[in-house]
């Protein structure tokens, strides 16, 4: 699964780096909308939370970069609250699911992401936390819902997740984001044909072997604990027990 990241990105280098219009920075209530809330660098993204995600806008026709919160909340919803649950959306159901099919159709982003955690069972009871990083970061598959009520108008996400890939990230955790090779971003946010076995064709074959992986500290936990802290490796106790670490 996917249930906490980080992403320590600046809307103008998210905006720079997907060829997209920036509707974070670009949107500060100078016209009479209201500003939207600020982004600053996270290191501790959990469910419920605003975060970055990059989609194709039909008004402006264009990709944008904006904020959505992450737990996808589907249009035929009673109450918002059931992004709670629907933060992460299986590989293997997600072009049938009652909730996912649809914007899995029409309404797919892309989650910009530093790397994300997991969490390994330890023998004696309790987990320890995992980072997976990788030099530039990372991108995960996302698809997005607008969901309306009255005045209320919110934009939400949920993170595609997949089988692990490679025997250290098994030995941590069974699943793993959907991380997205650059060669498909374009495909994924429907500016190319793609057949469905090709959008969930699943990460490149090569990208076990350009992870790192770090043990880090259990701060992290705690959804509201935030810093560079949280992603800085601790010290193994004794040799590490993970295949090829």
């Amino acid at each position: 699964m996917c249930g906490r990241y980080a992403n320590t990105k600046s809307s103008p280098s998210m905006a720079a780096l997907f060829d997209a219009e920036d509707l974070i920075a670009g949107a500060d209530g100078t016209d009479g909308s209201q500003a939207p809330p600020r982004w600053d660098p996270r290191y501790n993204i959990a469910p419920t939370a605003l975060a970055p995600v990059v989609r194709r806008s039909k008004s402006r026709d264009d990709r944008v970069v904006e904020l959505a919160r992450w737990g996808l909340v589907p249009p035929w919803a009673s109450d918002p609250g059931i992004g709670t649950r629907m933060f992460n959306a299986r590989i293997e159901t997600v072009a049938t699911s009652r909730a996912y099919k649809r914007p899995f159709a029409a309404k797919r982003a892309l989650v910009p992401a530093d790397g994300w955690y997991e969490w390994r069972k330890l023998p004696g009871g309790g987990k320890q936390p995992y980072f997976f990083t990788r030099p530039g970061g990372v991108v995960f598959a996302g698809l997005w819902e607008s969901w309306k009520r009255e005045e209320d108008n919110l934009l939400t996400f949920t993170v595609l997740t997949c089988p692990a890939m490679g025997e250290a990230m098994a030995t941590i955790h069974d699943r793993m984001p959907y991380v997205l090779p650059p060669e498909r971003f374009a495909a994924w946010l429907g500016e190319e044909d793609a057949e469905e076995a090709e959008l969930l064709a699943g990460p490149s074959p090569s990208l076990p072997e350009e992870l790192e992986i770090r043990k880090v500290g259990r701060a992290v936990g705690r959804a509201g604990n935030e810093g560079p802290e949280l992603i800085e490796p601790v010290d193994e106790e004794g040799p590490s027990t993970l295949p090829g670490l």
